[in-house]
């Protein structure tokens, strides 16, 4: 017969629901933005001209094209720099679910802007609704993990995690497919193709107010124990304890308070969370630096070094998104079991060894007969390992490793880090290429050991943790001591002053 505490953390209807409309509608913003304009971008490029041509007579030179395209392309990540910086007062201030209600604005509007480009003969209205965008999936990349994780029970917590980066995956992979030129891809098609990011904003807008606040935040931060608990009766079901996690949100409460409210320069000068601050900047850095988009960008001409027909190379991006999307979810179902730390070093590990391999199969191609295709599995390698770890793990990781009143701050310290590098990427890769060529990846897989080599040093496994056990953990790598639960329902609780100077220059 099934244990009670087996049917109380069994993911319930009421909790499944709201992970879906909050990934569908957030995350799924992300990774549609990143791909749609990848495979069209001859179309939109001609509208671009044909626009200019209609205003001064004449045809945009090559140069002016590019760089306007890459405005396209680049103000998105800059958008999503920004958004990164709004989030931890809009969390504080809106909660994490009305953050995310809030940040449909900047989805729907530019839907709307995109769909409309066309009539209105105005290319600058699709780069404008790029920044906005970039926003919206900026806001949503930090909100998104910190409402799933704190909705989650401890057991669940990792699979729930991960579910931001299964729907940016899930974004791409319909942008590659809506963006094919028998779909959407074409003259006639692409306002829509552009547009369609509006419609999970509207779902969204109509089913995540019937969902509710996260409950941490409702006891934690505003008080409201009756609704905290409400909330949670709703999400567990009537079998789940749900006074003993309300237990463990008391003792999170009572174990941050020496810390205050951290502001992001705060947190920097804040020795109990130095390590925490210093694994999430490598996390993220690793995530982008270790050559993620880099791989994308050079996917198209290693296809065509292997034969691969020009108008058939949409198809095989098409077959690596579904690589990317099944291997996602592995890593969705694997982490609970798994844990976090292993998905992590085999994911860093598939990543390095497939550069190393790519590197030499893009040098020797051209002498030894039927190294382009080993070219083409090393991309669809490395798109495994990186989906499997590198990629949706961490979503997990920077929720676990912080208490309520410093993630937000941790949050845009974690954002700032992972557009930065995404921009930086996007912008230095194409000129490196040309300078090293195929020696590139060598970098590529440097980033992925040193990043390996950390994460087996530093961070510890969260599996199954609360977020005061795991801070305990990081705790004695910092050199501090947090009060077990008994001391510290003894101590007096510490007046204003005393917490802002543990936060204050």
């Amino acid at each position: 017969m099934e244990s009670k505490e087996a049917r109380a953390w069994r993911l319930q209807p009421s909790l499944a629901l709201a992970t879906l409309s909050a990934a569908f509608g957030s995350a799924f913003q992300y990774g549609y933005n990143i791909a749609v304009v990848n495979t069209p971008h001859q179309v939109l490029k001609s509208f671009y001209n044909e626009t200019y041509f209609e205003r001064h007579g004449r045809f945009m030179d090559e140069k002016a094209l590019l760089l306007l395209w890459s405005c396209t392309v680049s103000v998105f990540p800059l958008g999503g720099l920004l958004g990164s910086w709004l989030v931890g007062r809009l969390v504080d201030k809106c909660g994490r679910r009305g953050t995310l209600l809030i940040n449909n604005i900047f989805a729907i509007v530019p839907a709307i802007l995109m769909g409309v480009s066309k009539v209105a003969r105005a290319f600058e209205l699709i780069i404008f609704s790029r920044v906005l965008l970039g926003v919206c999936a900026g806001i949503s990349y930090s909100a998104l993990p910190m409402y799933l994780g704190e909705l989650a029970p401890k057991q669940l917590r990792g699979a729930l995690g991960t579910m931001t980066e299964v729907f940016v995956i899930f974004g791409v992979f319909l942008a590659q497919v809506f963006s094919l030129q028998a779909i959407l891809g074409n003259a006639a098609g692409w306002p829509v193709l552009l547009a369609v990011t509006g419609i999970p904003a509207l779902l969204q807008l109509l089913s995540l107010p019937f969902f509710p606040e996260s409950p941490r935040y409702t006891l934690i931060q505003k008080g409201d124990e009756d609704t905290a608990r409400r909330a949670l009766r709703r999400l567990r079901g009537r079998a789940a304890d749900v006074e003993a996690e309300l237990d463990d949100m008391r003792e999170e409460e009572r174990a941050e308070r020496a810390e205050g409210h951290l502001s992001v320069l705060n947190l920097f000068t804040f020795r109990p969370l130095r390590w925490q601050l210093v694994s999430i900047i490598v996390l993220m850095a690793g995530q982008q630096l270790s050559g993620i988009n880099a791989i994308n960008y050079y996917a198209d001409t290693i296809y065509t070094s292997a034969g691969v027909v020009a108008t058939h190379s949409q198809y095989v991006t098409v077959g690596a998104g579904v690589v990317n999307i099944v291997m996602t979810v592995i890593s969705a179902v694997a982490v609970e079991r798994l844990g976090r730390r292993l998905l992590l070093l085999v994911g860093y590990g598939l990543c390095g060894c497939a550069c190393l391999v790519l590197t030499v199969a893009l040098l020797f191609q051209s002498k030894v007969a039927g190294l382009s295709y080993l070219g083409v599995l090393c991309v669809f390698a490395y798109i495994a390992g990186h989906s499997i770890g590198p990629s949706p793990v961490p979503s997990v990781v920077r929720t676990e490793i912080f208490l309520q009143s410093s993630r937000p701050a941790a949050f845009v310290v974690d954002g700032t880090v992972h557009w930065l590098t995404n921009f930086v990427i996007g912008f230095v890769f194409p000129s490196v290429q040309e300078a090293i060529g195929a020696y590139s990846f060598i970098v590529f897989a440097g980033v992925c050991l040193l990043t390996a080599i950390y994460i087996y040093v530093v961070i510890p496994e969260t599996k199954g943790q609360t977020f005061v056990q795991i801070n305990r953990v990081f705790a004695r790598r910092n050199g501090v001591e947090i009060p077990e639960k008994e001391d510290v329902a003894r101590a007096e609780p510490p007046g204003p002053c005393t917490a802002g100077k543990g936060t204050s220059f």
